[in-house]
């Protein structure tokens, strides 16, 4: 079981840390972010696409289920936050599968919907221990 600990306690910590992150997932494009309301799933994502040179004003796509951004580089980012969804029909209603079978890299907070479709992928938690955050990560294949 490959996994990383990474202090993102600040968000002066979040670039290193997407940066090593994303060396840590290697080909790895899909990434699941399985933590609690409040710990901070959103901010992170947003440094991991600003990483990947994502340079669009981003939000929590809550209400749209997925935002979509551009890159400069060969391939987007998906954004998807599946709190609001109940079946994993829904997903499959959205073309789910056109998004994970891309080149793309996904991101999807609240995943527990999206496991029937993805068999390998990036699990990622969050730790909260009063004001100290860390990202713990595990490849799942």
């Amino acid at each position: 079981m490959l996994t990383i600990r990474l202090d993102i306690s600040s968000i002066e910590l979040h670039q290193k840390a997407a940066e090593q992150l994303l060396v840590f997932a290697k080909a790895e494009k899909i990434f699941l972010f399985d933590s609690p309301m409040g710990s901070g799933k959103t901010t992170f994502i947003k440094s991991l696409s600003t990483y990947l040179g994502v340079t669009d004003s981003m939000s929590s796509p809550t209400y749209g289920i997925v935002n979509e951004y551009f890159t400069n580089a060969a391939f987007n980012v998906f954004h998807f936050d599946l709190y609001r969804l109940n079946h994993s029909e829904e997903l499959f209603d959205l073309g789910f599968e056109e998004y994970i079978s891309g080149n793309d890299y996904v991101f999807i907070e609240w995943p527990e919907l999206a496991l029937t479709f993805i068999n390998s992928y990036i699990l990622v938690k969050i730790e909260v221990n009063n004001n100290n955050r860390y990202l713990c990560a595990e490849i799942i294949k």
